[in-house]
C-alpha cells in the first residue's frame, strides 16, 4: 500500500520537501471545499501502482486555509489546484476536478518520474569518474565549467593545470598509471590555493566534491597535505586576491577531518543549499593544508546540483526560513 499523501503544516516542511525531492504534486485544498478533497483522492488512488513515491516523487497536500502564505506565493486564486513541480519549479498546473485534466497531469507526472528514474540510474548526463556516489535526486554538473576563463593561483607550474581538476578521467593514483603527466595540482609557494570558476549556465549546487590523493610518505616533508580549512564564494565575476580571501565573509565555512575522506581520497561537502541558488561562479579558497606540510593537494573536484534555470527561491524566502538558516 503507497503511503498518503503528505500533509504541509509549515513553510519550512514545504522548503524541505522540495529540496530533497524532484518532482512534487502540491495539491492546494480547502477542508470545507468537498471538490478540493476529492481532487486529492483521485491522483492518491491514481498513482498506486506508479513506484518511487517518497523516493523519486512525492503527494503534498497544502491546507489554503491554514497556509495563506504558500498560497499567495504560489499565486492560488481557488481550489482545488493542484500543481506539479520538478526541481522545485511548476511544470503544469491543473485547475478544478476534472477527471480528464487530472489525468493529464498523472500521465505528465509518470513520464517525469521515468526520466527522474533513468536519470537516476545513468548517474549523470555523462560517464565521467567520481570519487563519490551522488546525492539523491541530483546530477554531476561539473561541464557547466567554463574552463577557459577558470583561473588557478598559486599552483605550481610542475603538476597540472586548472583543466585536470575537472578531468572525466580516474586519477593516476587510483588507477595505478605511473610516468604520465602528473594529473593534479599542488600549490606553490605555500599550502594556500585560490580557484575562480565561471559557469555556462546558471547553477543551484548542492554538494561539492574533492579528490584528494597524496602519497603516504610520512618521512618525506615534500609531501602535500589534504584540504583542510576552505573558504567558498559565490557569484564573483572574477577570481579573489589572497588577502580579499582572507578577509571576505565566505558563503560557507568548511573544516575537514579524516574522517571526512572516503577510501578514494574524496570527500562529499554538503552545501548550504539556499545559499547556492542561482549560481553563475564560484571560488574556492584552500586556506590551509592536513598537516605540517608546506603544500596543499587537489586531485579532482566534482560539482553536484542541477544546471538550467534556476528554481524561484524567491517564492520560498517569502515564506519561510530553510532549515539551518
Amino acid at each position: 500500500m503507497v503511503s498518503p499523501a503528505v500533509e504541509i503544516k509549515s513553510p519550512a516542511q514545504w522548503s524541505t520537501l522540495l529540496e530533497a525531492t524532484k518532482i512534487v504534486v502540491a495539491q492546494f485544498y480547502s477542508p470545507s471545499n468537498a471538490a478540493s478533497v476529492s481532487a486529492i483522492h483521485f491522483l492518491e488512488d491514481h498513482t498506486q501502482d506508479l513506484e518511487g513515491r517518497g523516493t523519486v516523487y512525492q503527494i503534498a497536500k497544502i491546507n489554503i486555509d491554514e497556509l495563506k502564505a504558500i498560497k499567495e506565493a504560489y499565486g492560488i486564486t481557488g481550489v482545488p489546484t493542484t500543481m506539479l513541480l520538478q526541481n522545485g519549479k511548476e511544470i503544469d498546473k491543473a485547475t478544478g476536478e476534472n477527471p480528464r485534466r487530472l489525468a493529464q497531469l498523472d500521465e505528465k507526472l509518470r513520464r517525469a518520474v521515468e526520466s527522474a528514474k533513468t536519470e537516476q540510474a545513468s548517474g549523470s548526463s555523462s560517464n565521467s569518474w567520481r570519487g563519490a556516489a551522488l546525492p539523491r535526486g541530483y546530477v554531476d554538473v561539473t561541464d557547466q565549467v567554463e574552463l577557459n576563463r577558470s583561473e588557478l593561483l598559486n599552483v605550481d607550474t610542475e603538476t597540472g593545470g586548472v583543466r585536470v581538476l575537472f578531468s572525466s578521467e580516474k586519477p593516476s593514483a587510483l588507477s595505478g598509471s605511473k610516468g604520465g603527466a602528473k594529473d593534479w595540482v599542488e600549490s606553490d609557494t605555500d599550502e594556500q590555493l585560490l580557484l575562480f570558476m565561471p559557469f555556462q549556465s546558471i547553477l543551484k549546487l548542492h554538494t561539492l566534491q574533492i579528490t584528494s590523493l597524496p602519497p603516504t610518505d610520512d618521512d618525506d616533508d615534500e609531501v602535500p597535505m589534504r584540504p583542510k580549512t576552505i573558504k567558498l564564494f559565490v557569484n564573483k565575476p572574477h577570481n579573489l586576491g589572497f588577502d580579499e580571501a582572507e578577509d571576505l565573509q565566505a558563503t560557507q565555512d568548511i573544516e575537514l577531518s579524516e574522517s571526512d575522506w572516503n577510501k578514494d581520497g574524496t570527500a562529499s561537502i554538503p552545501l548550504r543549499y539556499v545559499r547556492f541558488q542561482n549560481i553563475n561562479s564560484l571560488v574556492v579558497f584552500v586556506v590551509n593544508g592536513d598537516g605540517d606540510g608546506e603544500k596543499v593537494r587537489i586531485d579532482r573536484l566534482r560539482l553536484i546540483g542541477e544546471s538550467g534555470a534556476a528554481r524561484d527561491m524567491g517564492k520560498l524566502e517569502k515564506i519561510g526560513d530553510l532549515p539551518g538558516e
